[in-house]
């Protein structure tokens, strides 16, 4: 295989393109390659390659020699190489009087388990949280980077989509539910500008996915079940995959990639923001996210499943729950906070888990 920057172009020459300013490239390729910065990009290159084809300067396929024509056809389906892109989102609601107190820890302990335990690049993860310099998670902001997360997504992706703040329910009004909710999270504007709801999640990150993407969700809000809406939901109690098509018949589903949602909870319970897992007992984080955390962190010499995270994560909520006051208080309104799996295809929940 050629460098992606050379290519035979003529039996007799070899020319050099840079997919940067789309020019032809002197002898001193490597300089202006340098002055560019110039990025590998595979899906692009291919793009320009099609381009190049059709310039007047440049032979017709039909007059490329064997070779020159297998190398131009290896590289139109050069396999682009895996991509890693999260959107964090982390709302507090600060000044307000139902402010949540561990959404930014949330945040950033998502950020450290997705570079060191899944090897996202800082780059590639965008964090919309109220700290720092970072943009606030407005509605219109969060769904802007929702686009931005899937845009362009292509065979080999790894998109993760992290949500803590609050989720609500409200009527369905379109038969898309079977207990007649939809499920929804809260941005930190939600009372002007309104909440984003499942319906829409799906159409803007589920049903753009195309075939060998996978996207993870990991939301960390009440009744956040099946806050993407994906057609089948795991039940831990049959150990089997319910059925959640929409009574509508309305296509959930993506196209062709694989959607995975992990919640904190079913989608009638509530779920904890809490100080029972810190050592100080004064540091509050979601105890889905801890949970979520701790049990990925704890079996780096193991095989995560999928069903080994959900293990764990359930017995780590139950043994908070007796020795924490705060969360006795919450589960005697609801019962027990029991993280969900749902995703857009049925699957071996002892496939091993990786981002």
């Amino acid at each position: 295989m050629l460098s992606p920057y050379k290519l035979a172009m003529s039996s007799t020459t070899e020319r050099m393109c840079c997919t940067e300013c789309q020019q032809f490239i002197s002898d001193d390729g490597d300089t202006h390659i340098h002055r560019h910065k110039f990025v590998r990009d595979p899906k692009g290159l291919r793009i320009f390659l099609r381009k190049m084809l059709h310039r007047r300067d440049l032979p017709h396929t039909n007059s490329l020699t064997s070779y020159e024509k297998s190398t131009l056809e290896s590289i139109r389906n050069w396999e682009p190489t895996k991509q890693k892109r999260a959107l964090l989102c982390g709302v507090t609601y600060n000044k307000q009087k139902y402010k949540l107190k561990g959404t930014n820890n949330d945040v950033i302990s998502m950020r450290e388990l997705l570079m060191s335990r899944f090897h996202f690049p800082s780059s590639s993860i965008r964090i919309l949280a109220e700290m720092g310099s970072h943009p606030h998670p407005s509605k219109r902001n969060i769904q802007e980077a929702l686009r931005w997360l899937v845009k362009d997504n292509q065979k080999g992706d790894s998109l993760v989509f992290y949500f803590s703040g609050h989720g609500l329910r409200q009527p369905d009004f379109f038969d898309d539910e079977l207990d007649g909710f939809d499920e929804t999270i809260c941005p930190l504007d939600f009372r002007t500008a309104g909440m984003i709801i499942d319906n829409e999640i799906n159409d803007t990150i589920v049903r753009p996915l195309k075939t060998g993407v996978k996207l993870h969700a990991i939301i960390d809000s009440c009744h956040s079940g099946t806050i993407l809406d994906l057609p089948n939901v795991y039940s831990t109690k049959e150990d089997r995959w319910l059925d959640n098509h929409p009574p509508s018949g309305a296509n959930k589903g993506t196209s062709g990639g694989h959607a995975i949602s992990i919640s904190a909870c079913e989608d009638n319970q509530l779920a904890a923001d809490t100080s029972a897992f810190s050592e100080s007992g004064r540091q509050m984080e979601g105890a889905m996210t801890y949970t979520f955390k701790k049990a990925l962190m704890e079996m780096t010499e193991t095989r995560v499943t999928y069903a080994s995270l959900l293990d764990s994560m359930h017995r780590d909520i139950l043994a908070a729950k007796r020795k924490c006051f705060s969360l006795r208080g919450l589960f005697h309104r609801e019962r027990l906070q029991e993280p969900q799996l749902s995703s857009s295809k049925v699957f071996d929940i002892n496939d091993p888990f990786e981002l």
